[in-house]
C-alpha cells in the first residue's frame, strides 16, 4: 500500500521523525506487494516491535507501509552488508494484525498459490485506517453567553435549535435553521456558539438477551445444536439445511447470541450484502441493535473506523461480504455463511479462493464453530455432511406453516408465447389472476439489459464488442450497447456499421428490460418494480426499491438474480420463470445442472412465504431435463443422488480436485505459442491429467487473448504441489504475457 506524500509527511510528523539510532537488531517486514518473501530491516533504538504490527519503511525510491512478521520467509540469499541495510522508519498507530491472522494468510497463499504479499494486501483493505485520523469539527451554543445586538429570524432559529446542547456540524445546523453557513459563523464569531470537536460515532453493542423467540420444535432443536456447537470451545462444522422460509436465520442468531454472551466476535457473510436492509432488521430487532455493515459501497473513512473497531472487538458482529473475512478480528469466535451454496463467494481477481473454504479454514484455525447456512447447499457441502465431516441440521418445513410453491412447467414448444412477446398466455392468465386479489407477482429472468443480441435485419451483421469475443447487450432504459464483460459501450446506432442500411437494427431475445416493456403493455394499471444492478445508481436506490416492495407498493416485480437473494416479500403470491433454460446451455461449466436448480429452487421459494398459496411457472422447452423435472416435482433427493454420482463418476469436486491454468496476451500467436509451452512443461504424474490448452469460450476479454488448461487429480492428490514444480520449470514471464492460477474454478469462460 503506497502513502501518498502528504501523507507520509504527516506520519512522519506524529511521531518526530525518523529515528536516530539503531538498535542493530533485524525485523523481517512483508510487504502488501506481489511478493512471497520478508524483507530484514533494522529495528531503530527505543522502537518496540511486534509479530502483526504495521511499520512504515523505505522500499526502493518509495516509502510504504509494511508488516512486522514473525518469521523470515522465502529463500535465503547472499548475506547483505549491514551497511546497506534500510531502517524502519516507525510504527504505526494501527492495531496489529493477530498472529492467527498471519497463520491464515499463510495458509490461503500456500493453497491459491497467491503471493503472500497479496493476501496481506487484502488484510489491508481499508486505507483510511493507516492515515491520520482528522477531527471533524462542529459547532455547539456556549451556556450563559449574551445574544449579539442584532439578532435577525436566522439567527434566533439557529440560537433555539443550538440551546439542546448537541454538538452539530455547521452544514447541520444550517440546514435546521433554514439559515445559510454564514449566519453560523457570525453567531460562532459573537460567541454565542463555540467550534468544538465532534465525538466519533461508537457502534452499538448488541444484546445476546434483548429478545426472546419462539421456535418451532425442529427450530429449537437446531438452537440447541448451534448452541452446543459454541459451548464446546472446539472447531465444527454444521451445515443448517432448511427450506425457503424455515427461519434459518433466527436459528443461527441463537447461535451468534451465545458467542457474544462468552465475550467473542461473530462474522456473518451474505453473497449479497448491499440488498439486505430487511436482514439488518431483523438483526436491530433480535439484539437491539445493527450490525457492523462491510461492503465496497461503504467511504473510505468509514471503512478505516471499521476496520479498527474490528481489530480492537469494539466491533462485535459483523455482517458482511466475502471480504469481511479478512478483517483482523480481536476475538472471533463464529462465523455463519449464509446462502452458502452461492457462487459469489468466489473471488476470480488476483488472489483465487472461496470464501466459505477459506471460513471453514478460519475456524479450523481458531478452534470455533461454522455454520453454513443454505436452502439449496452446494454438492460439496452435501457430500461433507453425508460423510460425517459436517454435521447436518435440517429444517424441513416453513416456520409460518404454509406450504412451498407449486411448481408447473410451461412447455414452450406447445405453449408458445404471442408474436414479439416472451410470456406464454398461461403465465399472463395467472398473473391476471394474482392481480385480482391484489397479491404480488415477480418475474425472473437472469439476463440484464433489453436484449442479448442487436443484428442488421438486412445483411445479418451481429454488433460486437470490439474487445471481447461476445455480443453487445442493448440497454433501451439507457440507449446504450454495452459488454458485460470489458465495459465497453457505445450508443444504440441508427444504421448498420457494414451495409450502410438505415433503421436496419433490430433487438433479439429479451432480457429484463424487454420483460419490462412487456408487462406495461398487458398491465398498463400494475405498479412495476424493476431490480437489476444495472439499472440503479446505488445502494440507498437499492434498498428503497426493496423495501418499497416488502411494503406492498409493488404488483409486479421484474429482476435478474438479485431477486433470488434472500428477500422476503409478505405479499408475493406468483413467480414466473421467464426462460429456465437458460443456465443449462453453459456445456463447459461442470456446476450447471447444480446452479441452475439452486437459482429456480431460490427464485420460486419466494412465493407464499407468509400464509398465500404460492404458484410457480417456469417456461421451458426442456421440461424433461432432470434439472427441471426435480424443481416441478420438488424432488430434491433426485437431483442431488444423480448429481453426486456424475461428479463421482466424473471425477469432479468434491470427489476430485480441479485447476485451471489462463494464459493471456494482446497478440494471439504468443497467447497460444506460450499456452503449448506450459502443456509441454507439465511433469508426468500417474494420476493427474493435464487437458489443454484449447481456445477458451470466451476467446478474447479486453482485447487480450485466452487459452486455458485444466489440471484434475484426485481428491487426495497434493494438486499444489504439482503445480508449484511445474511452476518452476516455465521460462520467465515477462511483457504483456499472463499466466493465472486458479485451485478450485468456478468459471469455466
Amino acid at each position: 500500500m503506497q502513502l501518498a506524500a502528504n501523507t507520509v509527511e504527516s506520519l512522519l510528523d506524529l511521531t518526530g521523525g525518523e529515528a536516530k539510532g539503531v538498535s542493530g537488531e533485524l525485523a523481517p517486514v512483508l510487504m502488501p506487494v506481489a511478493l512471497d518473501q520478508t524483507y530484514d530491516y533494522l529495528v531503530p533504538e527505543g522502537l518496540e516491535l511486534e509479530p502483526g504490527c504495521f511499520v512504515l519503511v523505505p522500499f526502493g525510491p518509495q516509502q510504504r507501509i509494511g508488516v512486522i512478521w514473525d518469521k523470515s520467509l522465502g529463500e535465503p540469499g547472499k548475506p547483505v552488508d549491514p551497511r546497506k541495510l534500510k531502517t524502519i522508519i516507525t510504527r504505526l498507530d494501527v492495531p496489529p494484525l493477530p498472529v492467527l491472522t498471519l497463520r491464515f494468510a499463510e495458509w490461503i497463499a500456500k493453497y491459491t498459490l497467491a503471493d503472500l504479499g497479496m493476501v496481506v494486501r487484502m488484510m489491508m483493505s481499508a486505507q483510511a485506517a493507516f492515515e491520520p485520523v482528522k477531527p471533524r469539527f462542529g459547532v455547539a451554543a456556549v451556556p450563559g453567553a449574551p445574544l449579539p445586538p442584532r439578532m435577525t429570524p436566522e439567527r434566533a432559529r439557529a440560537v433555539q435549535i443550538a440551546s439542546d446542547g448537541l454538538i452539530r456540524a455547521k452544514s447541520t445546523l444550517a440546514m435546521e435553521a433554514a439559515c445559510t453557513s454564514g449566519v453560523v459563523d457570525g453567531l460562532v464569531k459573537a460567541g454565542v456558539l463555540v467550534e468544538v470537536a465532534i465525538p466519533e460515532k461508537r457502534f452499538g453493542q448488541p444484546q445476546p438477551r434483548h429478545m426472546t423467540v419462539e421456535f418451532s420444535d425442529h427450530q429449537e432443536q437446531a438452537v440447541m445444536a448451534l448452541r452446543s456447537a459454541v459451548d464446546a470451545d472446539a472447531f465444527s462444522t454444521t451445515l443448517l439445511d432448511g427450506v425457503t422460509g424455515s427461519g434459518k436465520t433466527e436459528v443461527y442468531f441463537e447461535a451468534v447470541a451465545q458467542a457474544l454472551e462468552r465475550g467473542g466476535q461473530a462474522v456473518i457473510l451474505l453473497p449479497e450484502i448491499a440488498l439486505t436492509s430487511q436482514f439488518l432488521g431483523r438483526f436491530e430487532k433480535r439484539f437491539g441493535c445493527r450490525p457492523v455493515e462491510w461492503h465496497s459501497a461503504l467511504a473510505g473513512p468509514e471503512r478505516g473506523r471499521i476496520w479498527k473497531a474490528v481489530a480492537t472487538g469494539e466491533a462485535r458482529v459483523v455482517v458482511g461480504a466475502r471480504s469481511a473475512l479478512f478483517l483482523p478480528y480481536a476475538d472471533l469466535r463464529m462465523i455463519v455463511v449464509d446462502e452458502e451454496h452461492d457462487a459469489g463467494y468466489k473471488q476470480d481477481d488476483r488472489v483465487h479462493y472461496q470464501a466459505r473454504d477459506m471460513a471453514v479454514v478460519r475456524g479450523s484455525l481458531g478452534k470455533f464453530p461454522v455454520v453454513l447456512a443454505s436452502a439449496t447447499p452446494s454438492i460439496e457441502s452435501h457430500v461433507n455432511a453425508r460423510t460425517g465431516r459436517y454435521r447436518h441440521v435440517i429444517l424441513p418445513g416453513r416456520f409460518s406453516g404454509s406450504e412451498l410453491p407449486e411448481i408447473t412447467a410451461i412447455d414452450l414448444r406447445r405453449e408458445q408465447p404471442d408474436k414479439g412477446r416472451w410470456l406464454a398466455p398461461r403465465l399472463v392468465e395467472a398473473i391476471t389472476e394474482t392481480m385480482a386479489k391484489r397479491q404480488q407477482s415477480l418475474l425472473f429472468l437472469n439476463r440484464r439489459g433489453y436484449a442479448p443480441l442487436t443484428l442488421c435485419r438486412v445483411c445479418g451483421e451481429r454488433v460486437k464488442c470490439p474487445q471481447c469475443t461476445a455480443w453487445l447487450v442493448e440497454h433501451r432504459f439507457r440507449k446504450r450497447l454495452n459488454c458485460h464483460h470489458c465495459g465497453f459501450s457505445l450508443p444504440i446506432p441508427d444504421k448498420c456499421q457494414k451495409c450502410g442500411a438505415e433503421g436496419s437494427m433490430v433487438a433479439c431475445g429479451p432480457g429484463v428490460e424487454r420483460v419490462a416493456e412487456e408487462v406495461a403493455e398487458r398491465f398498463p394499471e400494475a405498479r412495476l418494480a424493476l431490480l437489476s444492478s444495472d439499472l440503479i445508481p446505488g445502494l440507498v436506490e437499492m434498498r428503497e426499491i426493496i423495501h418499497k416492495i416488502e411494503a406492498g407498493e409493488a404488483d409486479i416485480i421484474i429482476g435478474t438474480q438479485i431477486v433470488a437473494k434472500g428477500h422476503h416479500f409478505p405479499d408475493l403470491q406468483l413467480v414466473g420463470i421467464v426462460d429456465g433454460d437458460l443456465g443449462l446451455a453453459q456445456g463447459a461449466d461442470p456446476r450447471a445442472g447444480e446452479r441452475t436448480f439452486q437459482l429456480l429452487h431460490q427464485v420460486t421459494g419466494r412465493a407464499g412465504r407468509s400464509f398465500a398459496e404460492g404458484r410457480g411457472f417456469i417456461q421451458t422447452h426442456m421440461p424433461e431435463h432432470p434439472v427441471m423435472a426435480a424443481i416441478i416435482s420438488g424432488d430434491r433427493e433426485a437431483f442431488l443422488e444423480r448429481e453426486i454420482a456424475m461428479r463421482q463418476m466424473g471425477n469432479l469436486p468434491p470427489y476430485g480436485r480441479l485447476a485451471a491454468l489462463v494464459v493471456s496476451h494482446r497478440e494471439k500467436e504468443i497467447a497460444e505459442g506460450f499456452a503449448r509451452e506450459v502443456a509441454r512443461r507439465a511433469p508426468p504424474a500417474a494420476r493427474i491429467e493435464v487437458l489443454g490448452p484449447a481456445e477458451a469460450p470466451i476467446a478474447v476479454v479486453r482485447g487480450r487473448h485466452r487459452w486455458r488448461l485444466l489440471v484434475k487429480a484426485p481428491r487426495e492428490q497434493d494438486i499444489q504441489a504439482y503445480l508449484r514444480a511445474w511452476m518452476d520449470e516455465l521460462p520467465d514471464i515477462k511483457g504483456d504475457l499472463r499466466l493465472s492460477v486458479d485451485i478450485d474454478p468456478y468459471s469455466f469462460l
